[in-house]
């Protein structure tokens, strides 16, 4: 049966994640890197193939002290909330009626289905977007196509154009794409408030007879 542990064996055999492996390794011999090198694949670890209702799409981890921990927009949960994070629970709100979590771990998704993936798993220390490494871009897009493959349907959440740009892998005959702006300060007025994501991708998963995501923190 196809897994992670299966699509990560098939990649370690090409010479542009091999590549990726040393460049990475290099770079937590050298400098300060988030997130802990064993939380880098956490959101694989977090959610099994298999089990993927929803895959919720970041850009890059938090670059700033205790805050990532490999799941895209998650914080531990004695770390302040990022901005991001804030809206995020303002339209979950909004969506769902549930109060807004006084903890920024949102890891408790990553065990129900929710795909809590970056487009880039590494950041260097206060520097956002450092590790933006073709290799990653290599990596990602295999990510995508490995999901697109699975024949259960499942959600794609794309905030904002980096993450739309994977959309391209997405046959959308089988799979739902859901895309808004990002939930950033700079462009959440823009169409990320009221985009409904949570209550859309049960009404989703309910159409195709699939148990929707139990969203509540």
């Amino acid at each position: 049966m196809k897994d992670w542990e299966y699509f990560f064996l098939c990649e370690l055999q090409k010479p542009e994640i091999k590549s990726l492996v040393k460049k990475v390794s290099n770079d937590y011999k050298n400098n300060l890197v988030y997130p802990p090198h064993n939380q880098v694949l956490n959101a694989f670890k977090f959610t099994k193939y298999q089990d993927v209702k929803a895959v919720i799409v970041g850009q890059d981890p938090y670059h700033n002290p205790n805050q990532a921990m490999g799941l895209s927009f998650s914080v531990p949960a004695d770390t302040k909330i990022p901005p991001s994070l804030k809206n995020i629970y303002k339209e979950y709100e909004a969506d769902l009626g549930y109060k807004a979590p006084i903890s920024g771990d949102v890891s408790e998704w990553g065990t129900r289905g929710v795909l809590l993936i970056n487009s880039i798993l590494t950041v260097k220390n206060e520097t956002a977007y450092s590790c933006n490494y073709k290799e990653y871009k290599i990596l990602f897009a295999d990510v995508i196509k490995y999901l697109n493959a699975r024949e259960k349907p499942m959600v794609f959440i794309l905030w904002g154009k980096p993450a739309q740009e994977c959309k391209k892998y997405i046959d959308t005959s089988k799979h739902l794409i859901l895309e808004a702006p990002h939930p950033s300060p700079l462009s959440s007025y823009r169409g990320f408030f009221g985009s409904k994501p949570f209550s859309k991708t049960n009404a989703y998963l309910k159409s195709k007879k699939i148990e929707p995501i139990n969203w509540k923190l």
